[in-house]
């Protein structure tokens, strides 16, 4: 005969008397949580104004990308600002703790950057009680840890890194940072496909996960917010890593844009958005008779899959023919434009390069393409109108739907467009009014 079990109450632990009593959320002090300035403008950015007290930022991304050498430059930057504040150069001084590299080499970065500051104090370590004990002996207003995925807790089973390891030794930071109001800038380690090392907890326990980004072959580097506590997650900080160190670009719009004098067939520039920040970006195309039976489509800084369909909507819509030709779409200085409001740009820019004809560079194309050759609205469209219009872009082609809410914008005229053929159409009327001087 089947009986039912008996179930055991649940265990209910006995309440505690609370420190302090529940207050009314009006009379909670904010003081404490307002974001202070970590000196790098495109990083305070991208953290919603600065760095607040007692905050835990993990800084994420691939291995060269440049992230030991920006938090470096914070901590110079924060540990002068405390000096200055000190006033005789007694104030609380900034830690930064490398397991990566010895202290000499991180002695020679600063040096090749100018973070060189009495008031910052480096230690190389990878034991966790004796980061500990290196904070309880600086009592420091700033602490940066590269990277916690080398650093290791002797009372916990495991090699440093491990999934055990990373839990301990960020909930021993995060214990610290919030028991003391320091904050704490943490480095790590990302996989193969570009995911942050370790687990997925510790994306949970931090306040502020930021991605760092950037193609290695090129100066610009990105620093968006994958999660903030204390700010928005749309923002992006955009950085110039040069030889001499690394430093914010407040305006990135040149290094997405060749600078030709005269027009030039197979170019097309559109303003594509980086979180809510405008980036100008020009889009050029190359069309050659290809020897082969399956013709090559090669692109570069955009999504393949949408440049293919962009492809085959003008095949098809617009009757240019492309199936014996190899197609070669790239963006300028390793700019990526993934969104679909490039797609008119890379379908103008292609057309340009199959007829020969130059679009006029005062034009600018912001749209989606449908695969039955309409033109779709894109979000943003009045901010990439203004910043094409900062730039000194004289037409712009947009699509239709929409069009008649945008607000004027001063020396820009507007074209709105319901297809791809009238968007041809809108460009090629707009070359033949420019008036070019002769080449020599």
């Amino acid at each position: 005969v089947e009986e039912a079990a008996g179930t055991a109450p649940a265990r209910v632990p006995a309440a505690l008397a609370p420190s302090a009593p529940a207050r009314p959320i009006d009379q909670v002090a904010v003081d404490a949580a307002r974001a202070r300035s970590t000196g790098v403008g495109e990083l305070d950015r991208v953290l919603g104004g600065g760095i607040v007290p007692g905050a835990v930022v993990l800084l994420a991304g691939e291995p060269g990308v440049g992230k030991s050498t920006l938090l470096l430059d914070v901590a110079a930057r924060a540990a002068a600002v405390s000096a200055d504040v000190a006033g005789g150069g007694t104030g609380r001084p900034v830690l930064y703790v490398t397991g990566e590299e010895s202290a000499g080499q991180v002695r020679l970065r600063a040096e090749r950057i100018g973070a060189l500051t009495p008031h910052l104090l480096l230690a190389a370590e990878t034991d966790l009680a004796t980061l500990l004990g290196h904070v309880d002996n600086a009592d420091p207003s700033l602490l940066v840890v590269d990277s916690v995925q080398t650093i290791a807790d002797a009372t916990v089973d495991g090699a440093a890194g491990g999934t055990s390891q990373v839990r301990a030794v960020a909930s021993a930071l995060i214990h610290v940072a919030k028991t003391r109001d320091i904050p704490v800038l943490l480095v790590g380690h990302v996989t193969k496909d570009g995911s942050i090392a370790g687990p997925r907890v510790l994306e949970h326990l931090v306040d502020v996960v930021c991605q760092f980004e950037g193609d290695r072959h090129s100066r610009l580097r990105m620093v968006r917010a994958v999660k903030n506590r204390y700010g928005p997650t749309d923002e992006v900080g955009c950085f110039d890593l040069g030889d001499t160190g690394i430093t914010g670009l407040a305006d990135p719009s040149g290094l997405f844009l060749s600078g030709h004098r005269s027009a030039v067939p197979g170019t097309c520039v559109t303003v594509s958005l980086e979180g809510r920040r405008p980036m100008p970006t020009e889009i050029q195309a190359l069309v050659a008779r290809s020897p082969l039976s399956s013709p090559r489509r090669t692109t570069a800084g955009l999504d393949g899959s949408r440049v293919a369909m962009t492809l085959a909507v003008l095949q098809s819509r617009l009757g240019v023919t492309l199936s014996t030709a190899d197609v070669y779409v790239s963006t300028v200085g390793g700019a990526r434009a993934v969104e679909p409001a490039v797609d008119l740009a890379v379908a103008l820019a292609v057309l340009s390069a199959v007829e020969g004809k130059e679009l006029d560079p005062g034009i600018v194309a912001v749209g989606e393409v449908g695969l039955t050759g309409e033109v779709r609205t894109t979000v943003g469209v009045q901010r990439r109108l203004a910043e094409a219009a900062r730039l000194g872009f004289t037409r712009a082609i947009v699509p239709a739907r929409g069009a008649a809410d945008l607000r004027a914008v001063p020396g820009l005229s507007v074209h709105p467009v319901d297809s791809l053929r009238e968007a041809a159409g809108a460009a090629w009327r707009a070359s033949t009014a420019v008036v070019r001087e002769p080449q020599h």
